[in-house]
């Protein structure tokens, strides 16, 4: 079989870049190893009876900088495309902080000895840092930098590490220049005093607001996709779902053929002109043949991936609370973040019912990884019953899901493993690999699109653009515009 454009992996950054082809006429084969498309950003349909529950796997909000992707996706959405208010918090030893952490909350909640602390810890952290010099070699001396020790315990450091499974101090700083640049103890301090100040608002060259409210489909994120879905096949593109590439074959220099398995259990090759794959950067090593040299699979087998596992709960009660999502970042509680779908958008739930996602951060090796539905919750519920949240009584029903491959590991070697794969792949002159899994880069959902929109212009264009500028602003990931829709 032929197909000009072969692009594996139908998540986010896949989809873009065969919608954008599509609108200039040009036809992509897609593969999806999913029964449903759209990646980590799909939206799942539980029925129980009558009723309908809606989630999407842990909480995709939608905020960028580049009003083209607002466009992109209002052109798919239309009225589906709402704003919502934006609550997330931290709960920090039986108390709710807001996330982005707020200074003077801080203070209030914790008290005066240790605000002093806070507040001496940080001094001290800017003249080890910043007078002195100390380098700033790990995560954890970045976040200790910007905010002194006990702050950046406080919430940041005992959170990434639930996040990551490592120490601080074996995280490469690259996750915190990528998350939470320019964010620090005196720019927070300066957001709270141009808040207070009326006259401190205005000038030229203050910083963006924190957004306090993103977009989201009525439905979900998943939406976004199935609307692509559907424009893809209007378009006469190929999209095959719960299929999956077992071999890519190559001269060193171009991938000459793909085998791909489809849903009926037949294996057919294709020989594209371009190649597309969001499929996990260490899974598609694999499938290359002849394989990649050993120092090559070395770098590959270095790479570490965490997992997630996900426990959706259907709940008999209005509301449990009103945040999108809650972090938890002490280490004595087992999960990670929660989200209330509702709180996304009413739709999510049928009215008078509410619902709970639970997520856990893992390696494939860890216990939760094993446990089945019933232990997963015999394993959350004395937190949610002690802190008032819910009681067993109220849920109706229990569901499990589990994914390999979620977040790429930030470990102080990933870099120098990641170049050296790199550098092979990209021998491979028509090979484009993009989003999260592909780049083995952790990106938010626009990033991904925005990935995917580049790649298409690579291939319309015949040059190479830098996808790894994407995303790499150096500023906090959280800041920016939340453009208006279109009139």
């Amino acid at each position: 079989m032929t197909s000009e454009i072969l692009i594996l992996g139908a998540g986010p950054a896949g989809l873009a870049c065969a919608m954008e082809l599509s609108r200039k006429g040009r036809k992509s084969f897609l593969v999806e190893r999913d029964a449903q498309i759209g990646g980590l950003a799909k939206t799942l349909t539980i029925r129980e009876g009558e009723d309908v529950f809606l989630t999407d796997i842990g909480p995709h909000r939608f905020f960028s900088k580049n009003q083209y992707l607002y466009d992109f996706i209002e052109d798919l959405l239309q009225e589906e495309w709402r704003k919502v208010p934006r609550l997330t918090r931290q709960f920090i030893d039986g108390k709710f902080f807001d996330y982005p952490v707020k200074a003077l909350q801080v203070f209030k909640n914790i008290g005066p000895v240790k605000s002093v602390r806070i507040l001496l810890d940080y001094a001290m952290a800017r003249l080890r840092f910043g007078l002195l010099k100390k380098p700033m070699v790990t995560f954890e001396d970045y976040v200790v930098a910007n905010f002194g020790r006990t702050l950046a315990e406080f919430s940041m450091i005992n959170y990434t590490e639930k996040i990551w499974g490592i120490p601080a101090s074996t995280i490469h700083p690259d996750w915190a220049r990528q998350r939470i640049h320019g964010l620090n103890l005196w720019s927070v301090a300066l957001n709270i005093l141009r808040q207070a100040v009326p006259w401190s608002r205005r000038g030229a060259g203050k910083p963006k607001s924190l957004v306090d409210e993103f977009y989201y489909p009525q439905f979900g994120t998943g939406r976004i996709y199935e609307e692509i879905g559907k424009h893809l096949q209007k378009a006469g593109c190929e999209l095959h779902t719960d299929s999956e590439p077992i071999a890519v074959r190559h001269d060193g220099s171009r991938i000459t053929a793909v085998d791909v398995r489809f849903a009926d259990g037949a294996t057919k090759t294709l020989q594209p002109q371009t190649v597309v794959e969001s499929v996990p950067i260490t899974r598609f090593l694999e499938l290359l043949d002849p394989p990649p040299p050993p120092e090559v699979k070395q770098a590959a087998a270095g790479l570490k991936w965490r997992a997630q596992v996900y426990l959706f709960l259907t709940l008999d009660k209005e509301s449990v609370t009103k945040d999108n999502w809650i972090y938890f970042p002490n280490k004595d509680i087992p999960f990670g973040r929660t989200s209330e779908m509702k709180n996304f958008s009413a739709d999510m739930c049928p009215p008078g019912k509410t619902s709970f996602f639970v997520e856990f951060f893992a390696f494939e090796s860890d216990a939760i990884w094993s446990m089945d539905k019933d232990q997963v919750l015999d394993l959350v519920m004395p937190y949610f019953e002690q802190w008032g949240f819910f009681t067993r009584a109220e849920v109706r029903q229990a569901y499990l899901w589990k994914r390999p491959c979620v977040y790429p590991v930030y470990d102080m070697d990933y870099d120098k493993r990641l170049s050296t794969v790199r550098e092979y792949l990209d021998r491979l002159s028509n090979l484009i690999y993009l989003g999260r899994p592909g780049r083995f880069r952790y990106t938010n959902q626009d990033h991904s699109l925005e990935m995917g929109i580049v790649a298409s212009r690579m291939i319309l264009e015949g040059r190479k653009y830098d996808l790894d500028t994407i995303g790499s602003e150096n500023e906090y990931f959280e800041k920016g515009p939340i453009y208006e829709k279109r009139i």
